[in-house]
């Protein structure tokens, strides 16, 4: 396996209960490192052009507003197959459906508020990890 890297959300939910560290640990304790990480409140206009690709679906005003709702940090992480290894720590959207010890498991509130997004392909983390970091503010 290659190292790669990939794009990963703390969401709002999990920003307003302090648990910034406690997924960040997880995340290098599923061997990952972070080599980009900033907090941020993301616009109205950054929420819409990051999930352009639901905005036909029902449920994209709700994830908007949920997305602007509070502060995010965005991460770039860097590791052994990496997105692999993120969506496997982060576990199914649903949390009912997450596998125990897992940052959904653990920490998420509901499906809407399941405290953690990554990138599902390396082709997509490349380009989530464009939308909000430069080239030199990734440094590892």
């Amino acid at each position: 396996m290659a190292v790669t890297r990939t794009f990963s959300i703390i969401k709002p939910d999990a920003t307003r209960r302090n648990l910034t560290g406690a997924i960040t640990k997880m995340l290098e304790e599923a061997g990952l490192r972070v080599v980009a990480s900033k907090r941020i409140q993301m616009t109205k206009e950054q929420a819409e052009g990051f999930y352009a690709v639901h905005a036909e679906r029902p449920f994209f005003g709700d994830l908007v507003s949920f997305m602007i709702s509070g502060p995010v940090v965005v991460q770039v992480l860097e590791g052994e197959d990496a997105v692999k290894a993120n969506r496997d720590v982060m576990g199914a959207t649903n949390p009912a459906d997450a596998a125990e010890g897992t940052i959904r498991k653990t920490f998420a509130e509901s499906i809407e508020a399941n405290s953690a997004h990554g990138s599902d392909s390396d082709e997509n983390a490349a380009i989530e990890i464009a939308y909000f970091f430069k080239p030199e503010e990734i440094v590892g």
